[in-house]
């Protein structure tokens, strides 16, 4: 029994010893990908920018096409309309709303200073210097990040000349897409030895499918977003209308985290500018379009194959952004959804 027992000891600790060498070699080559990831960002933003645009722009191709458009000439038609498209929403949105950016950022940091001067008075008379000195943190980080929201929307990227290149590489991209992409697959198959020529096309058929209900979803939630809490806010008489829309529909890329701090900040602009009243009323709004699109829209989109838990989504917004920033909040989830799309074709290989 003793030897038994020995033997049973050994194989778990060479099991474990085994299993603990394959999860640390996992992570060794996860930081190896991530590292060369980094060193060839400069061509992978282009193409991931071009794969989101495409998804975006690729069922009026698709339509086209079916009714024999050549594949050239649709997504040419295609790519100028979106430009042109692209073009007015910079002159008439963009522009405006890189105007009053000042004044928004104004009226977060007042708010945010009223709620302060609430908190020292009674019922809560806080007046503590450590959370004071939280408060004030909170202030310039606030301010900090609505400017560089800001700077984002207006310049893209640090640096003018690799946004230019960046955004003329992303459109070089995109047109090929939308031109070649139905030919990529049955490319990739040729090339492919055994069953690689049927799983990585099935996998990247799947991943395609998730990218783009992902994208599209997102966007039409957020448009709804945009559409119902601008119009909450008119009516309210709330100033900065439509640059509270257009970072709602903005943030609405982030699940989660952007509807809540898009809320915020509207809730905070209503509060400096309207009073409390208006600030209680702006916040129901915003609470009954969140209810809306979490009971009624999203469910359609999970419905449709996306079928991620809400504590992954926060999860990999916050992975991103303590990663990668703005850039990596936005590239979470469509990341998380792509991943899941893989791992549910594996699991669907192996039973």
């Amino acid at each position: 029994m003793t030897t038994l027992s020995t033997a049973k000891t050994r194989n778990a600790l060479r099991t474990s010893a085994r299993l603990s060498g394959e999860a640390l070699l996992v992570l060794l080559m996860t930081a190896v990908a991530l590292w060369i990831l980094g060193k060839m960002w400069s061509v992978v933003w282009p193409l991931t920018v071009a794969l989101l645009l495409t998804t975006l722009t690729w069922p009026p191709v698709r339509f086209l096409r079916r009714h024999g458009w050549r594949p050239a000439l649709a997504a040419s038609t295609v790519m100028v309309v979106f430009l042109l498209g692209l073009a007015g929403i910079v002159v008439g949105i963009a522009v405006p709303v890189a105007s009053q950016s000042p004044k928004l950022a104004d009226g977060v940091v007042d708010g945010l200073q009223q709620l302060r001067d609430w908190a020292a008075g009674p019922p809560l008379n806080i007046g503590d210097d450590q959370v004071t000195k939280a408060l004030d943190a909170a202030v310039e980080r606030i301010q900090n990040s609505v400017g560089d929201i800001v700077t984002y929307t207006v310049s893209g990227v640090s640096s003018v000349v690799n946004g230019v290149v960046t955004a003329v590489l992303a459109l070089f991209l995109m047109f090929f897409f939308l031109k070649d992409g139905p030919r990529f697959l049955p490319w990739l198959r040729r090339q492919l030895p055994g069953r690689l020529a049927t799983d990585l096309p099935a996998v990247a058929a799947r991943s395609w499918d998730t990218l783009g209900a992902f994208v599209r979803g997102q966007a039409f939630v957020g448009l709804l977003d945009a559409i119902f809490i601008g119009l909450g806010l008119w009516i309210v008489g709330v100033p900065l209308v439509l640059p509270l829309a257009v970072l709602t529909f903005v943030t609405a890329f982030i699940p989660i985290v952007g509807a809540l701090f898009a809320g915020f900040v509207a809730v905070l602009i209503a509060l400096v500018s309207n009073g409390l009243t208006d600030a209680l009323i702006v916040l129901g709004i915003i609470v009954l379009v969140q209810q809306l699109e979490g009971n009624v829209f999203q469910p359609i989109l999970q419905s449709r194959g996306l079928g991620l838990h809400a504590a992954v989504v926060l999860l990999a917004v916050t992975l991103g952004g303590s990663l990668a920033g703005i850039v990596g909040s936005l590239l979470a989830v469509p990341v998380a959804a792509v991943l899941a799309a893989i791992w549910s074709y594996l699991r669907d290989q192996l039973t």
